[in-house]
Parts: structure tokens; sequence; C-alpha cells
């Protein structure tokens, strides 16, 4: 069953197309990468699914909810992590959460299980002014997860992030994929969404220009190749559509040339730089 579906749904600003009649689908537990450049209509698009900004046309459905005319049935179904850290720093993570608690209606005892589930309880006295940046994206990962959202909106949620701790949201980003939550993912780190994605979306000047698993684009866009290591450090790509590719392999392996051969897999961001343009820092 699908928890996302959009059909042709295009939203503008002053009279410029911010998202242009796009249109996918994202099915239950399924991690979708939503990748794009600065104003490629990443973030409106997620605020149109979200509810809290109208479609200028189309129709898209979340958790089996019309975005536009059931939006009060939406909102206990989906979760949101914005880009900016929207946290009442005075407070602490504990006092954070019961707060929220409180306006979704949920027991406070289910703030103790977020924060074991995002590993901040021993932290969760402290004032949250005092958290690292990776404590506070925790902090706003478990606020979003206290009414168990069958769907969850994270925008950029590594961004900023040093390794260790962005490795740490990745983890549990697939944990609760395998929860059975469906999570929307926007990311600037490639490498990130091939690592999680089933599948991603190109989104380019407010379209959608490609669509597919990380290892179909990869495959249907890459040069297929070989990256051959010699005993004198020379690295050599022979690429594998060449008719002679076989004849040169063969000869350097028969003279003894050969320390090291590799598939020379494009990756997820050289294939965007193909479909979109350019890099996607840029």
């Amino acid at each position: 069953m699908n928890a996302i579906e959009v059909e042709k749904v295009s939203r503008a600003f002053n009279g410029v197309k911010a998202v242009d009649n796009i249109s996918f689908s994202v099915q239950g537990g399924e991690i979708f990468g939503f990748l794009g450049h600065n104003g490629a209509g990443k973030t409106t698009t997620i605020r149109m699914l979200s509810g809290q900004l109208l479609p200028g046309s189309g129709h898209a459905r979340v958790a089996g909810c019309d975005v536009v005319t059931e939006q009060r049935r939406l909102k206990p179904l989906i979760g949101v992590v914005s880009e900016h850290q929207n946290l009442y720093e005075r407070m602490s993570g504990r006092e954070n959460l019961e707060f929220a608690a409180r306006l979704y209606g949920q027991d406070i005892r289910r703030v103790d299980e977020t924060l074991e589930q995002v590993a901040l309880v021993e932290r969760a006295k402290d004032k949250t002014r005092n958290y690292s940046n990776g404590m506070k994206q925790r902090l706003l990962i478990a606020r979003a997860l206290l009414h168990r959202p069958q769907v969850l909106f994270l925008d950029e949620p590594t961004r900023g992030l040093d390794p260790v701790v962005g490795r740490e949201i990745r983890r549990l980003i697939l944990d609760l994929s395998r929860q059975g939550v469906t999570v929307f993912l926007t990311t600037h780190y490639m490498e990130e969404a091939d690592q999680l994605c089933g599948r991603v979306a190109f989104l380019s000047e407010g379209r959608i220009v490609a669509m597919d698993t990380p290892g179909a684009l990869k495959v249907a866009h890459g040069q297929n190749s070989v990256k051959v290591t010699l005993d004198h450090g020379e690295s050599l790509d022979i690429s594998l559509d060449d008719p002679e590719a076989g004849k040169r392999l063969d000869k350097l392996l028969s003279e003894g040339q050969v320390r090291t051969i590799h598939t020379a897999e494009a990756t997820l961001e050289e294939v965007f730089i193909q479909m979109a343009g350019r890099e996607l820092s840029e």
C-alpha cells in the first residue's frame, strides 16, 4: 500500500513555479530520497505533503488522507523534522518532549520511550541550549516520533553534523523503516541517499528529472568501466564499452603489470550531475 501518492502537483510563488507538475508514490515503510539543489522545490513539496501549504494544482494523499480536505485527520499520522532546529532552549530535553506530548495528547510515559529510542536518556535533564547539534537533531526526531507517526518527513536531518553523529542518525532512520515507518528524506549527501534510500527522485527547477533505485540509476547513466592499477602506480580506466577492452586487459595481465583491478561504478552524485546539470552542493 502506498503511504504517499502525488499526482501532477504544482505550486507557484509570484508567478514562478517552485514545484512543477510532479507525480510519484512512496510505499509504506520505504525510505524515499528527494534530492535537489537549493531552491529546487524540496521544502515546498514537504510543506504541501504535510498540510502546511496548499498545492496550486494537482492532488496528493499522505497516510490515506487528502492533504487539502483532510488536514485534521492527517496531522496525527505524520511527523516533520524541518531543516531549522526549533526547540525551546531554556527547557531541558525532557521538558521539550513533555510539552509536545501534552500538545499531541500523548501519555507522558511516551517521553521516556522516545528518549531511549534516540539515546538521550542520560542527558534528558540538561538544558537544550547545552546540547550539541547532533543531540538537538536527535531530540527533534524524538519529538516527531512521540505520537507514533506513519509517515516521517526529514528535511536535511544530518546537515552540519560530524560523521559519527551522522551515522547514528542514519541508523535510527533505518530502524524506523524496519518498524514500518515511511521516511521521506531530503539530503545534500549523495552517499547518505545511496546507503539509505530504496528509491530516489532527482528534482531540478521544480521538476522530477529522474526516479529509480540508486543502483538502477547508476547502471543506466553511469559509465561501465574497470580501474586498473599497475605495478609502478599508474592507474588506467578501461571502458567496458570499448570492443578492445578485453584485449587490453589480457595484455596487461599477461605482462604481469597489474597490481589491482576493480569495477569503477558511477557514483550517485555523478549521475545527479549528469541529470540535473551541476553538483548538489552548488
